[in-house]
Order: structure tokens, then C-alpha cells, then sequence
């Protein structure tokens, strides 16, 4: 094996240029490969610590009749939890309700928070900061979408537990800023008690928030809802993304594995002599075929050094500075930054390398099979049956 992969260096030293042509669109493909996917990643593990620090927490301890995709459910999607059971837990009410800012109208959803809470980022502290009657903390988008901002004064009706409308002025207490649409689109924070208050929901509660040192106890018309639960949605679309992604590079190695089919093919046709010699000087087919299909193996090494000479500066400053998209996720209604830093796993990168290698050795071993057919003195005359 030692004599086969010297014999293939010096033979693939020899092509010169051609040898580095295919080294060169095999190097392309595998850096693409390790670039998407480590862009997946950074999303993937973005989205879940500003899920975690925006919105899930720990997990959700959910009213039985309360459903997150049916806004019917919000009416009647709240309960009481005795305070014994409520340790480690933030509650969180919804109701729904309308804004009149500047003479227009939306619909948004209302929501209580506790202002001393500490396990979401939300700047709740400003509720109790504000010396206003009815002080709100709103996202950045529904600042723009509400056209409001810090220390604006605005109508909002909302109905209680009877049906009644109500309507009182709220004041911006400030503008928050998060990668999280479902905690700033079309919806407000306001305290927990002053919501309990406006809407006779005395002691009720819609979901609430756990914190790292919880620990579920059954409850009757409770369920909970870890993590990994709540982030389902983003996971698959993660996953769609990885599967939709993996289509190109694809594409890609069969391009650049064809290239190196052509080259072999093209080799043992134009080196019958060489194969004859080497048969005749003692050598098995199947040894000789080793050589040509290590020739193969060796474009997909000398494809890893180039694309690490060209791929490890660029994908560290990527890693540093990050690529924006300029999208905004809450158009989409998935949690994405402007700016993504892609991850590099230790495992996604020697996985990518063995696919490398591996796919190369199999491509080059497909035409050398012919070398185990051949016969020597034909070959020596440089005729191939």
C-alpha cells in the first residue's frame, strides 16, 4: 500500500496542472459543504438561546384550554395555579385588545408579565421604573408598525371577564429591541397585576415561565411544555433548511467527483503501456489497480490542503464579523438575527473531510476495475480489449 500511494504522488505530481484543476473544484465543494452547514448551525444555536432568553425559558406551564395557534382559545385560556406550585415560575397573561395610536387602529395582544421577573431579557424593570398611570413596554417592531415611541401616549380598549369594553390611555415606558417576532409583533407588556386589574382576571394566568431550578409537579388543568417542544417549529424548518441545502452541495460533489471520473478514465486509457510494464514487472492487477484508485484518494487530500490554505482565513473572519442578510424575521415569523456567525464543529468538519476521501476513493476505484481485466501483453502493446 506504501509503494501504491508513492507511485500515485509522483504520477499525480507529474499531470501538473490537470491534477490541481480537479484538486481545485474538489477543494470549492467541501468548503461549501462546511460553510452552509456551519451557517445552519450558528442559526440553529442563535434561535434557540434568543428563544430560551426572549420567550421558552425553561419551559411553559400551559392552561389546558390555552392554545398558542388559536386566538379563539384566549378567551377562556386561563386559570388559577395555588401559590404553592408557583415557585420558580413567572406568570403571563393574555388578553386581546385594540390600539388607536395617531387616529389608527390594531389589534394587538395585551400581556401581563411580572415587573420583577428575571428569567426573560424583556426590560420589564421599566414598568416599575415609569410614573406612569398605565406605563407598556413594546418591541422595536411594533414601535415602527404603531409609528410610537418612548414616553408616547396612546388609547387602548380591551374587554374584561364579562365582555365589557374599556378603554384607558397607556404610556410608553420604553422600546425594546429582540431577535424574537412572538414577543414584539402586534403586542404589548404591561404588569401582570395592573392587566388582572383592567380585565377582572383576578389571580388568572395564561402560561407561565419557568426558570432553571423548576421542577414540574402535575397540576390539574396544567400541562408543561419544555424546550425542546416550544422550539418544534424551528427545528424543522432548521432541518428543511439543512435537506434543501444539502441538494446544492450535492450537486456540487457530483460535479467536481465527475471531473476525477473523466481524469481516471482518461489516465488508464492513455497509460496502457505503463500498466503493462508494471504488470510485467511482477505486479498483480489488483495491485496496480490500488495505485490508480489511490491517485483518486489523493485528489481528495490535496483538495483538503488547498481549501484549508484558502478556506481556514475566510471562514474565520466569517466567524468574526458574520454575514448579514438584512432580513428581518419577524416578516417570516421565525427567530433570525440580521447578522449570522457560522459555527464550526469539530464533527461536521472531519465528517465532511471522510465524505470527501471516501466519495474520491469510490469514484477512482469504478474505472480502475478495468485494470483487474486487462491483458498484460495487450497492454504492453498499448491496446486495451
Amino acid at each position: 500500500m506504501k509503494l501504491a500511494f508513492h507511485l500515485a504522488y509522483k504520477n499525480l505530481m507529474g499531470a501538473g496542472l490537470r491534477t490541481w484543476l480537479n484538486a481545485g473544484v474538489l477543494s470549492f465543494a467541501f468548503v461549501v459543504i462546511i460553510f452552509y452547514n456551519a451557517l445552519i448551525d450558528g442559526w440553529n444555536q442563535q434561535a434557540k438561546i434568543d428563544g430560551i432568553n426572549w420567550q421558552y425559558g425553561y419551559g411553559h406551564l400551559v392552561n389546558d384550554n390555552y392554545d398558542a395557534y388559536d386566538a379563539f382559545s384566549i378567551k377562556d385560556g386561563h386559570g388559577e395555579l395555588p401559590e404553592s406550585k408557583q415557585k420558580n415560575l413567572t406568570p403571563i397573561l393574555i388578553q386581546q385588545g385594540n390600539l388607536y395610536p395617531n387616529g389608527r387602529m390594531m389589534s394587538i395582544l395585551i400581556k401581563g408579565i411580572d415587573p420583577n421577573q428575571g428569567i426573560l431579557l424583556l426590560p420589564t424593570q421599566l414598568l416599575n421604573d415609569s410614573k406612569a398611570e398605565i406605563p407598556v413596554i413594546i418591541g422595536k417592531r411594533m414601535s415602527e408598525s404603531a409609528k410610537v415611541k418612548t414616553g408616547d401616549e396612546f388609547l387602548l380598549r380591551w374587554r374584561d371577564k364579562n365582555g365589557t369594553y374599556d378603554a384607558a390611555t397607556v404610556t410608553v415606558a420604553g422600546v425594546f429591541e429582540t431577535n424574537v417576532p412572538f414577543v414584539d409583533s402586534r403586542q404589548i407588556w404591561m404588569s401582570i397585576d395592573k392587566l388582572r386589574k383592567l380585565t377582572l382576571l383576578h389571580n388568572k394566568t395564561t402560561y407561565f415561565v419557568a426558570n432553571e431550578q423548576y421542577k414540574y409537579e402535575s397540576a390539574p388543568g396544567w400541562r408543561f411544555e419544555d424546550q425542546e417542544y416550544l422550539m418544534r417549529e424551528q427545528t424543522r424548518l432548521i432541518n428543511a433548511k439543512k435537506v434543501g441545502g444539502s441538494i446544492f452541495y450535492v450537486l456540487l460533489m457530483t460535479l467536481s467527483l465527475l471531473a476525477i471520473f473523466d481524469t481516471q478514465v482518461l489516465s488508464i486509457f492513455r497509460r496502457q503501456k505503463e500498466i503493462g510494464t508494471y504488470i510485467a514487472l511482477g505486479m498483480t492487477r489488483w495491485q496496480v489497480v490500488r495505485i490508480f484508485t489511490a491517485e483518486g484518494a489523493m485528489y481528495s487530500v490535496f483538495a483538503t490542503v488547498l481549501g484549508a490554505i484558502y478556506g481556514i482565513p475566510l471562514m474565520w473572519y466569517l466567524s468574526i464579523t458574520g454575514i448579514s442578510f438584512g432580513a428581518d424575521g419577524g416578516e417570516m415569523g421565525v427567530i433570525i438575527s440580521e447578522t449570522l456567525y457560522p459555527v464550526y464543529g469539530m464533527g461536521l468538519i472531519f465528517g465532511t473531510i471522510l465524505l470527501v476521501i471516501l466519495s474520491a476513493t469510490i469514484v477512482s476505484f469504478l474505472p480502475a476495475r478495468k485494470i483487474a481485466r486487462m491483458n498484460p501483453v495487450e497492454a504492453l502493446k498499448g491496446k486495451i480489449s
